[in-house]
């Protein structure tokens, strides 16, 4: 590797040069998430994050960001910062108490059309609402894309906090959601758009 190279990933890696990305499992009423963030921002969540599942989004997201991800604890920066405050806000929004997120994102898992995508679902479809994947289409002017908003959907890094679920057929379906679909259900029925199941 030449020398401009090994400093082209380490800036990469590091993010904003604040250290590599910082990591933690966090227990929620759909089960639990991987979250990571960067200096820039929380940069993935990952559902169902049991070991298998944790290890293989942690060896991703290094290989993705050029730097292998620690897990967060004390000396974490302002990585760990992040994720502090991402914990608080995801505590709060399943306990019912916050329906909109502030904490920062990172962006740098997403390009694109998916990345326009994604930020206009992120602005534009508040708690409780949905959206339409052709209706999503139309806002960032790709009226024939419903399909690739799908695909959007699926390789959302930012899922509860890009809220992927809101997006829903316009046929009534709830549509598909790379959680699992009892997740979807479950997230949609805590912001009273779906009624809460019995059991």
């Amino acid at each position: 590797m030449t020398e401009k190279a090994a400093e082209a990933r380490a800036t990469t890696g590091t993010a904003t040069g604040n250290g590599p990305p910082v990591w933690t499992l966090h227990g929620t009423p759909v089960g639990p998430l991987l979250l990571a963030a960067t200096g820039r921002g929380l940069v993935t969540v990952v559902f169902h994050a049991d070991g298998r599942t944790a290890g293989r989004a942690l060896a991703r997201l290094a290989a993705r960001l050029g730097a292998e991800p620690v897990r967060a604890g004390a000396g974490a920066g302002r990585g760990g910062a992040v994720l502090a405050g991402a914990v608080r806000e995801l505590d709060a929004y399943f306990d019912g108490g916050l329906r909109e997120f502030s904490v920062p994102l990172d962006w740098s898992l997403t390009s694109g059309f998916n990345e326009r995508v994604l930020r206009e679902l992120a602005s534009s479809v508040p708690y409780g609402g949905t959206v339409g994947y052709r209706t999503l289409a139309c806002r960032v002017g790709e009226p024939g894309a419903a399909r690739a908003v799908g695909v959007a959907m699926g390789s959302n890094p930012l899922p509860v906090v890009v809220p992927c679920h809101r997006v829903v057929e316009s046929g009534g379906g709830i549509g598909g959601f790379g959680g699992g679909l009892e997740t979807k259900r479950a997230l949609l029925a805590l912001e009273g758009v779906l009624p809460a199941p019995l059991f």
